[in-house]
């Protein structure tokens, strides 16, 4: 061994070169990635008896993570990056990093009586729901582990479903974990959704019921009586990076070697309603918030933060740029986003929004942090169903126009002709190459029905093609 390769050895993060020690594993987390790093594990991290609450990660369909951070016993490093310079911490919290698709271990995990929560970031998709928000039968991978669970939770002698049983959906891994804690006696647990869905607690909890009454009315009476589901609103930005860049700048700074910091900015926030039957960290004092009714907190960021992102990326891209902060300078674009803004907030009439406003324009502003439009614009349709949809069916409900969602729309089928934006499914491009009344049309009905057989708001949307058309 060469006296640089000892060197190098010497600065490689570890629990034991670091001395840190090792919380007991009492949370499960599924999903693993930036975000829940740089999120929910940074308030574990935070909490006000963090050394008694360790996670066990699982990521979600790349095995990175576990050769990043596994080596380095779930350390990581993560960076605020401010306007004006970066912080570096060592976070802690995670103490066990596995692969996703290793079934086995993460149904030992979750039926393990000492873990009190499990909690999931495996993005909208993941979830797998039709547009009613049951689970989508008609999703060969949903059908298949129907059929797997049901045959699997029927046997006579389960006790072999960790090993013999493998669903392939993040839901139907979960059903599996809660019926091998139901039968082990392990006590209840609080499942924690931390997507950016509407009521996301509501949707898991009702999909689980769905899919349990499928499979297991045993299991689905457990779920019942002994599964609280928490909604919860979540808000951080963090962007992708090149690990290996950001490596060697935490390298130059703390003088650890470090193959998974996480980049992100120093605001965060995190809303949550629910009960937590087996105990949770005490995380008020990193700033999580407890509410007795979250939706108004997770319209304000859903609608505000990531209904502007969505407008950004989608069009911003049209313009020529590539990050957050050089579109939200574009006149075009906060104008765009202004607009927004301004029907969201007669949509959040319990808010005073100004401040959040501001908030939110310095944080886009924020040149440091290199959020991607592109990465943004994906799976566009589907966020703009859940972020805009909903404010221009509010405002359209109780009698009134909706010109900043009108616009917004506009915005993104400008960004979908260009090709910047995924083309809804069913639609072929060439279809809406003029975006002519037709076009806009199909584009509006691929979002809601409702908006495209409303007269008044297909007409706000035309001119707007129109004035952004010429701008």
């Amino acid at each position: 061994m060469t006296a640089t390769t000892t060197a190098l050895a010497d600065m490689r993060l570890s629990r034991a070169a670091a001395g840190v020690p090792t919380p007991p594993e009492r949370i499960v987390h599924l999903g693993l990635g930036a975000f829940h790093r740089a999120h929910q594990a940074w308030y574990t991290a935070h909490a006000a008896d963090a050394d008694e609450w360790g996670i066990a990660a699982f990521t979600g369909r790349s095995r990175d993570l576990v050769d990043r951070l596994g080596p380095q016993d779930g350390l990581y490093t993560l960076v605020e990056r401010a306007a004006d310079g970066d912080r570096f911490e060592l976070i802690p919290s995670i103490v066990r990093v596995e692969a996703g698709d290793d079934v086995p271990a993460f149904v030992t995990a979750v039926a393990d009586p000492q873990v009190a929560i499990l909690t999931l970031t495996i993005t909208e998709s993941g979830y797998r729901l039709s547009a009613d928000g049951t689970p989508d039968l008609e999703d060969e991978a949903v059908a298949s582990d129907v059929e797997l669970l049901r045959n699997a939770f029927t046997r006579d002698a389960p006790g072999d479903t960790t090993d013999a049983v493998r669903p392939a959906t993040a839901l139907g891994r979960v059903l599996l974990a809660l019926d091998a804690r139901r039968r082990t006696g392990a006590g209840p647990i609080a499942l924690v959704p931390c997507d950016n869905l509407p009521d996301n607690g509501g949707l898991l909890g009702r999909a689980l019921a769905d899919l349990t009454g499928r499979t297991s009315p045993d299991l689905a009476a457990w779920l019942a009586a002994s599964v609280s589901v928490v909604s919860t609103s979540i808000d951080r930005i963090t962007p992708a990076i090149d690990a290996d860049a950001e490596s060697h700048a935490v390298l130059e700074a703390t003088g650890w070697l470090d193959a998974a910091p996480v980049v992100t900015e120093p605001f965060s926030d995190w809303v949550l309603e629910g009960d937590f039957p087996a105990g949770r960290p005490d995380w008020e004092p990193a700033g999580a918030r407890f509410v007795d009714e979250i939706a108004p907190w997770e319209n304000r960021k859903l609608w505000m933060l990531n209904g502007a992102h969505t407008v950004l990326a989608t069009f911003g891209q049209t313009r020529g740029h590539t990050v957050v902060s050089a579109a939200i300078e574009d006149p075009v674009c906060r104008d765009l986003v202004e607009a927004l803004w301004d029907d969201d907030a007669r949509q959040l009439p319990g808010f005073d929004l100004a401040d959040y406003r501001a908030a939110l324009l310095e944080r886009f502003r924020n040149p440091r942090i290199e959020h991607r439009l592109a990465q943004i614009a994906q799976d566009s349709t589907t966020k703009m169903r859940l972020r805009i949809v909903p404010v221009a069916l509010g405002r359209l409900a109780s009698g009134h126009e909706a010109p900043g969602c009108a616009a917004a729309i506009a915005a993104w089928m400008l960004g979908v002709r260009a090709g910047w934006a995924p083309v809804p499914d069913g639609i072929d491009q060439p279809a809406i190459a003029d975006l002519d009344a037709s076009a806009r049309n199909t584009l509006l009905a691929a979002l809601d029905a409702r908006l495209a057989d409303d007269a008044g708001f297909a007409a706000h949307v035309a001119d707007a093609v129109a004035a952004l058309e010429a701008s």
